[in-house]
């Protein structure tokens, strides 16, 4: 209740309307809803020149949207967010970096895998690394992402599996070595590893029951084949 009785244009109703919308937004999202809203609002009709408060503006309500289940409406804030903070800041600021993460874990919550790995591994993982560096948690969390749209993407190939293996390990030791085996972070990479590792052992199982049966098939055919020979010899000789 902080803004209540100020001015509209004041800035502390703007500071304050913005702090109750973020601690709504996990709890009561649909009430944050209103006030973000409000709140975006507010800062594009007396801060129009503060292109940067209003893209936190927009990353509150887009998290809010997702919140509420509404995740296509949370991508497209997302995708102009991300291109704003490209203008404006730069590809490898850390926080265009950050908008590009939120908007990758959006593109995999959706399933849009393949625009999910070809964004993150071509453009947002090598500027993570180059500026940020590769330890850092942002590059980290970059990383993750760019494995799980190898692994969550239907049409993935055994080779997609093992890159996100070979990522995920990575991951898992930077995790161990930054935060230690107990952090929640570690854990939660630890458990996309050996999944991913079961899942590898499921894929070459099926493999080798698909090359037995074909190998199965190819020597059944070459047998018809040699009986049919032989049966054409037999009655070639009996003719003649």
């Amino acid at each position: 209740k902080t803004y209540l009785g100020r001015p509209e244009a004041d800035g502390f109703r703007c500071l304050g309307m913005g702090i109750l919308g973020a601690a709504l937004r996990e709890s009561q999202p649909k009430e944050a809803l209103s006030v973000l809203e409000a709140n975006l609002t507010l800062i594009r009709r007396y801060w129009s020149h503060d292109e940067q408060t209003i893209l936190i503006a927009q990353t509150n309500l887009a998290a809010c949207l997702e919140n509420l289940g509404r995740c296509d409406e949370a991508l497209v804030l997302k995708r102009e967010i991300y291109t704003r903070r490209v203008v404006t800041l730069g590809v490898s600021h850390e926080r265009t970096i950050l908008s590009g993460c939120s908007l990758s874990i959006s593109l995999n919550k959706l399933r849009l895998y393949t625009e999910s790995k070809t964004f993150t591994r071509d453009q947002l993982l090598p500027e993570a690394r180059r500026s940020l560096g590769a330890d850092h948690d942002l590059t980290l969390r970059t990383s993750h992402n760019l494995a799980v749209a190898l692994m969550g993407n239907p049409e993935s190939t055994r080779f997609d599996l093992l890159e996100a293996e070979i990522i995920l390990q990575d991951v898992v030791q930077r995790r161990r070595r930054v935060l230690g085996l107990a952090h929640p972070d570690t854990r939660r990479v630890e458990y996309r590893l050996s999944y991913i590792r079961g899942a590898l052992v499921a894929a070459t199982a099926i493999q080798a029951r698909v090359r037995g049966i074909l190998a199965r098939r190819r020597l059944a055919a070459e047998h018809a084949a040699a009986v049919v020979l032989q049966t054409s010899v037999r009655v070639h000789i009996n003719s003649a």
